[in-house]
């Protein structure tokens, strides 16, 4: 089990999907944390018990809007982790148990691994990308607005603590 994390924007997902192509198991915790808001679900259900009216008319998760209440609030973004991180955990180890007695390699793709560190990993492999780089990318590629990059950036681990806890790290400046 590798844990694959970085900071927003550092090209986490790009390095996953290679690691994929060379036959790793990948579990994406954003994927997982998408899977578990769907329509109908019962994380959207306390997502909009917690946060009120946060759905589009077609009654999927606004998360332009979430991001708007969270990012801009500790407290509200402690409620939102207090809703998603124990269900992402819970849906992460049923997918790391459903390899746990097989030889594969198993990449847990997470980006708040150091924020949130787990145990029994094999080592810890940090995608490093300088953040003004990191911010230019999510403006031109992802479409945010600047200062909600910044904002998202700040709630990271710093650059100095990732690069603190690596086992290996992967510029991909």
């Amino acid at each position: 089990l590798i844990g694959l994390t970085g900071a927003i924007g550092s090209g986490k997902s790009s390095v996953s999907a290679l690691l994929a192509k060379r036959g790793a198991i990948v579990i994406d915790g954003d994927a997982i944390a998408k899977q578990l808001q769907q329509k109908g679900s019962p994380t959207l259900a306390k997502l909009v018990e917690a946060f009120g009216d946060i759905l589009l008319s077609s009654g999927d998760l606004d998360r332009q809007k979430v991001a708007s209440i969270v990012f801009n609030d500790p407290e509200m973004l402690k409620k939102l982790n207090a809703i998603m991180h124990p269900a992402i955990g819970d849906e992460i180890m049923r997918r790391i148990n459903d390899h746990m007695s097989s030889q594969n390699i198993v990449v847990l793709d997470m980006p708040l691994l150091v924020e949130n560190p787990r145990d029994g990993m094999s080592a810890l492999v940090i995608v490093d990308v300088d953040p003004e780089l990191a911010i230019s990318r999510l403006v031109q590629y992802r479409g945010m607005d600047e200062a909600d990059a910044r904002r998202r950036l700040a709630n990271q681990a710093s650059r100095d603590d990732r690069l603190r806890v690596a086992d290996r790290i992967v510029d991909n400046n």
